[in-house]
């Protein structure tokens, strides 16, 4: 498995924003958030892009994690996403991640 991990999130983009798109990317930052810096990347991408196209989206908002649908209309929570992130890195979750990016800490 790769050491870094990009999450894609798909919505719509200006004069036609989504308040449920926008959910969604700001979630899906603050999970990146709880990891090392350059581990995970955070991408927004218009559902109508070429990339749209390419991974068949349909539904906004849709999350796409290192290559799986995850979320698919719907806005998942930070810790969802920051769980599923984990897993794909070979780690035992969220308060791992939390323990480790920040020394110790629980939020």
């Amino acid at each position: 498995m790769s050491d870094s991990i990009k999450v894609l999130v798909f919505g719509t983009t200006p004069p036609c924003t989504c308040g449920r798109c926008l959910q969604a990317e700001r979630q899906a930052q603050l999970a990146a958030k709880l990891f090392p810096p350059g581990e995970v990347t955070v991408e927004k991408h218009d559902a109508i892009s070429a990339i749209g196209k390419e991974n068949h989206i349909c539904v906004t908002p849709t999350i796409i994690v290192a290559g799986r649908k995850v979320a698919v209309g719907k806005v998942l929570a930070a810790d969802e996403i920051a769980r599923i992130i984990a897993v794909l890195l070979g780690r035992n979750g969220v308060e791992t991640i939390r323990t480790e990016c920040l020394g110790g800490a629980r939020t």
